[in-house]
């Protein structure tokens, strides 16, 4: 029997365990659509391929599996270059399956074609490749899963052209002897290691773990909150391992809770898993992990062990691994050391902190948003996926989203690409469809994607999009009123415009606040109707987050 290259590309993605794939389709990759819908396989396709990527790695992260974007020839490879970018810095196992023009025509000057996919993608993605028969598609698509998915994970492309997509080749001649399934033993730490971190651990006064997005991607929560509980070490996280960490009585919420102990009273060990050295530590700076303290790092990624601040120990292991046999093995140590006075004292420093952002909000006659942040975060359902988009939306949402009742925590990574939420939300949703997905964003941020909003209402997706308009990209705004002077302010208003209304225009549902006691009453209302909405939520530029201040050279408070 005959078998498109189309049909064995869908073929191996189930395999594979896929259920959904993201994308605009295309001459080009239409072969790939027509098997899909013979096999009921579900392809959400956007309004951009921009959002086709970011709703591939939303999939990906929200559903801890392999998200896979498919893009036709050209144009649609190109817009989606940004979420590769993204996918590569955050680690996020994501395949891009993208079209080109056909073989018989190569260097003709064809249409959507006359650039090297494969060569614009290579220093971005853990892999890049063209396959050019159809009967190599199933072994090629499981050596790129495998590639994606064990770590360091990453992105990967495949380029496959048009003409090897509609080729029919005979069914036994494909190459489906290779199994895609991703039952690999993950690498933990041997015995020596695991005894000196714990041994180190058992010493320490002050010790805190502190999970990063690798541990989130292994699956590793369970294992950490085992290992916290059982010897009464605190536990930190990345913004992407919040929801790791979140359901633990030891869980102190973000790394920038760190901040504000006295010299005295800073941790004096700390291990890292699956956490890189950067910007979610402030970089080497000491001002979050102290250069004094000994450092245990445990990454997949040699590259990434002591990057930036020296450390005691490096283990070279995937996180969720470490973290299940350290737990295991400090389960069968006596007792450990009695830590309710550190655990006391992180307390107070993090409640505190709170207290003080919350205190010294002046505000007007508009929402302040440290007041509709607190109000999100005290409402979203347990089990929650919370997407953040736009930066000072992002930095006051991190002020507050340690106290919800996130599943997932999902932000603008490395990149720090604008933009990226709506289409992360509509993958994230997509991931799990009986999950609350709520993206709060700011005006700046959700205008490069609001033809989404019809995504959603097609594709049954019920996003609540929570939209913190300052009529302004707050940020560089201020960074120009206090660098600069107010006088030096220049292309930053965005003044025009009703985002719930665009909503509502495009079949998604809209609703308007401007008073801080609605914002909860809108929020509830667009949680139980089961469709995808806009709440334009009017607030004050006013405020900096202290967070903004720390990045312009000073303190938070």
């Amino acid at each position: 029997m005959a078998v498109t290259g189309g049909e064995l590309v869908i073929r191996a993605l189930e395999r594979a365990g896929v259920d959904v794939a993201f994308g605009i389709n295309g001459a080009h990759v239409d072969s790939m659509y027509q098997a899909a819908l013979d096999r009921s396989f579900r392809i959400v396709d956007t309004r951009h391929e921009m959002n086709a990527g970011h709703a591939a790695e939303g999939y990906a992260r929200a559903g801890h599996r392999l998200g896979v974007a498919l893009l036709t020839a050209g144009g649609g490879f190109t817009n989606a270059v940004t979420s590769i970018a993204n996918a590569y810095l955050d680690r996020t196992p994501v395949l891009y399956i993208a079209a080109s023009g056909p073989l018989a025509v190569d260097e003709t000057n064809t249409l959507q074609a006359g650039i090297d996919q494969v060569a614009i993608a290579t220093p971005i993605t853990r892999w890049a490749h063209r396959i050019t028969r159809a009967e190599l598609i199933p072994r090629l698509l499981a050596q790129a899963i495998r590639i994606a998915t064990q770590g360091p994970r990453g992105p990967v492309l495949i380029d496959i052209p048009w003409d090897v997509l509609t080729a029919a080749v005979d069914d036994d001649l494909a190459d489906e002897a290779q199994e895609l399934g991703a039952d690999s033993v993950l690498a933990a730490p041997g015995a020596d290691a695991v005894s000196r971190i714990l041994d180190g651990l058992a010493a320490a006064e002050r010790p805190v773990l502190i999970a990063g997005s690798e541990l989130v991607r292994s699956e590793g929560g369970a294992a950490l909150r085992r290992l916290a509980e059982r010897t009464g070490t605190p536990l930190f996280s990345d913004t992407e391992a919040l929801g790791a960490i979140r359901e633990s009585p030891l869980s102190y919420g973000l790394l920038q809770g760190l901040f504000g102990l006295d010299e005295g009273e800073r941790p004096d060990r700390v291990i890292l898993l699956g956490l890189r050295f950067g910007l979610a530590t402030a970089h080497g700076s000491g001002i979050l992990i102290p250069t004094g303290s000994a450092v245990v790092q445990i990454d997949s990624d040699a590259r990434e062990l002591g990057r930036l601040q020296p450390i005691e120990l490096g283990v070279l292991a995937d996180a969720g691994a470490a973290a299940a046999e350290l737990a295991e093995a400090a389960a069968r140590r006596g007792d450990w050391p009695d830590r309710s006075a550190w655990q006391r004292r992180l307390r107070d420093l993090v409640d505190g902190r709170f207290d003080a952002v919350t205190a010294q909000a002046v505000r007007d006659d508009r929402i302040h948003p440290m007041d509709a942040v607190t109000a999100i975060a005290e409402t979203v359902p347990a089990g929650s996926v919370v997407v953040a988009d736009g930066a000072l939306t992002y930095l006051w949402l991190s002020e507050t989203i340690s106290r919800a009742p996130v599943a997932d925590y999902l932000c603008h990574g490395y990149l720090g690409s604008m933009g990226v939420g709506v289409g992360t939300a509509l993958g994230a949703q997509a991931a799990d469809t009986g999950r609350p997905v709520v993206l709060v964003t700011g005006d700046g941020a959700v205008g490069y994607s609001l033809a989404e909003f019809d995504s959603m209402v097609r594709a049954g997706l019920p996003v609540v999009v929570v939209v913190l308009n300052n009529r302004a990209w707050g940020a560089t705004l201020h960074a120009q009123e206090l660098l600069l002077g107010p006088d030096r302010v220049v292309n930053n208003r965005l003044e025009n415009g009703s985002y719930s209304a665009v909503a509502r225009a495009l079949g998604a549902d809209g609703i308007n606040v401007t008073e801080l006691a609605d914002l909860v009453p809108a929020l509830e209302s667009a949680l139980v109707s089961g469709r995808p909405t806009c709440i334009d939520v009017q607030v004050s530029l006013a405020p900096v987050p202290p967070e903004e201040n720390v990045i312009m050279g000073g303190k938070p408070f």
